[in-house]
């Protein structure tokens, strides 16, 4: 699966999806013009790769301000983990990398 870009028009039916399928939510909330956004991008992208029952989406801020404004985004980049639809396990800004990402994960299954 790949990292699925989400806006104003697509952001709720995508998270729905996700969270209907069990999936731990990974968000990113980024800029064209961030280069940590980037280096978190590829990241992201092992997760996406490596670990399954994730579902990880970008949200870019420039495009996408009202949803940055929901989620309280003030720095880029920001990345916000669901362990389910009502569960925030991580709402951090900066770059992290894939094995403390999972790490995340797989401390939420405890």
């Amino acid at each position: 699966m790949a990292i699925v870009e989400l806006n104003e028009e697509n952001f709720q039916q995508e998270m729905d999806n996700a969270f209907e399928q069990k999936n731990v939510v990974i968000l990113k909330f980024g800029s064209e013009y961030c280069v940590s956004c980037h280096s978190l991008e590829c990241e992201l992208e092992e997760i996406d790769e490596e670990v399954e029952n994730v579902s990880v989406f970008n949200i870019d801020t420039d495009e996408s301000a009202e949803i940055a404004e929901q989620y309280n985004v003030y720095e880029l980049p920001t990345m916000v983990i669901y362990s389910d639809s009502e569960t925030i396990i991580y709402n951090k800004s900066g770059v992290i990398l894939a094995q403390d990402i999972e790490q995340i994960i797989k401390n939420k299954e405890r």
